[in-house]
């Protein structure tokens, strides 16, 4: 359980920490979705650029099962890297955003 407390304040952090470095738009907002009941945790941007709508999910992380699923990433952050760097084991990261075959012929596992 220790572990699991870990990886889900490790995902909180990173993510509150990416939002922080970004500078500030009135029209367009970050906002961090946190549901750590169900161990979704989703980073998105919302609001209007002109009369352009944007509803976009920038990362999304789940833990199914003791692993942290990556199941978007539309940054250019290795999140692989990132994720291990807060003290998740790189075995406990699934590409979920990689279809299984792909997963199987990655350096993380392929669940």
């Amino acid at each position: 359980m220790e572990k699991l407390e870990h990886y889900r304040q490790s995902i909180q952090d990173l993510l509150t920490r990416y939002i922080a470095e970004l500078p500030t738009k009135a029209e367009v907002e970050s906002q961090l979705l946190i549901d750590t009941q169900r161990d979704h945790y989703q980073w998105m941007r919302v609001g209007w650029k002109g009369s352009q709508r944007i509803y976009h999910v920038v990362i999304h992380l789940d833990i199914k099962d003791g692993k942290v699923w990556i199941q978007q990433n539309t940054t250019d952050t290795d999140l692989v890297q990132a994720l291990s760097d807060g003290g998740i084991d790189r075995e406990d990261i699934v590409l979920g955003l990689q279809p299984a075959y792909k997963r199987e012929l990655t350096l993380v596992t392929s669940d």
